[in-house]
């Protein structure tokens, strides 16, 4: 799976339990709260989407699962906010010499059911380019620019080198069978794994099945008015040709209540369909009822997304 964000955790952690040779490439463009206090104090690759991607790769117990997820008060001067497994990533990265040493050994360490590989072993910066021809800086700040994004890339953080493919990243991509990205945030969770050079060419010469999984809302300051098949647009436009074989795209109806005044405000409204669109990408599609409801908000039902996946996998391997 490549992404980040709270996206793929959760498909991970039902994916987990199949009987298949996991891979999670995750994202290191965050540059906001704990993680970006941490990468900006010791120049690491930030740790928090791949503190949730271990978390959900893990066979850890629930009460270990609390306090690695444990995030500090407000009132905690230097600590407030920083989740304690940020700390401990960060501290074993500086003791190992980089995150994506760090996150191995934990990784061993929690047994995380398959390979956890930090997109880069540097921090990247994205810089949003918008269709008015502003340059929004960073992760963090680009959903609070009001316009529409065009398109994105990445630069190293602390070096103007070209930014690089983590260890295995490319040879994980050329081995698999299915690949799975999403869902998450297009501009800020996908892509910034997406346009690092070296991802990019193998996600076109890769032989794998490439599968993505429509998000079911739209969100403030990166998809507004977006339908299913402007997600695909954007991702071929990076891209520069069709490189995604399968759509996996929610056709349940969200309640209304769940649009617009739930908790989650960052989401808007329903991704709306565009099936003529969709058709227009080459893509296959899979429609379904994908929709869980919890906690107020509009969710994958990750077992219904996982099983979809494996049944992509199975015939792709016949």
């Amino acid at each position: 799976m490549i992404g980040g964000g709270t996206g793929i955790p959760v498909i991970l952690s039902s994916l987990k339990k199949e009987d298949v040779d996991l891979t999670a490439i995750v994202t290191v463009a965050d540059d906001g709260g704990s993680s970006g206090e941490l990468r900006s104090a010791l120049h690491i690759a930030p740790p928090g989407d791949l503190r949730n991607v271990l978390v959900a790769m893990s066979d850890m117990p629930k009460l270990y699962e609390q306090i690695f997820q444990y995030r500090f008060s407000e009132n905690d001067g230097p600590l407030s906010g920083h989740p304690i497994g940020n700390l401990i990533i960060a501290g074993v990265s500086e003791m190992k010499g980089s995150t994506y040493n760090a996150i191995q050994i934990l990784a061993k360490f929690f047994h995380a059911q398959g390979h956890i590989l930090p997109s880069s072993e540097a921090a990247l910066t994205l810089h949003a380019i918008f269709k008015d021809g502003a340059e929004i800086v960073g992760e963090s700040h680009i959903a609070d620019y009001k316009g529409t994004i065009d398109h994105v890339f990445v630069t190293n953080t602390n070096n103007p080198d070209t930014p690089t493919a983590s260890r295995h990243v490319v040879k994980a991509i050329m081995a698999a069978d299915t690949i799975v990205m999403g869902p998450g945030s297009l501009f800020t969770s996908i892509l910034p794994n997406v346009v690092i050079p070296e991802i990019k060419q193998a996600l076109v010469e890769t032989k794998a099945q490439v599968v993505y999984v429509c998000n079911i809302m739209t969100q403030r300051g990166e998809t507004e008015n977006f339908t299913d098949a402007d997600h695909i647009r954007v991702l071929r436009e990076h891209v520069c040709m069709n490189f995604i074989d399968t759509v996996l795209v929610n056709i349940q109806p969200v309640p209304p209540e769940y649009m617009n005044s739930n908790k989650f405000d960052e989401y808007l409204v329903q991704v709306k369909h565009d099936f003529d669109g969709l058709r227009a990408e080459n893509v296959r599609v899979i429609s379904s009822n994908f929709l869980k409801l919890r906690d107020g908000g509009a969710f994958h039902n990750a077992d219904a997304i996982s099983e979809e996946i494996m049944r992509i996998s199975e015939r792709r391997t016949k």
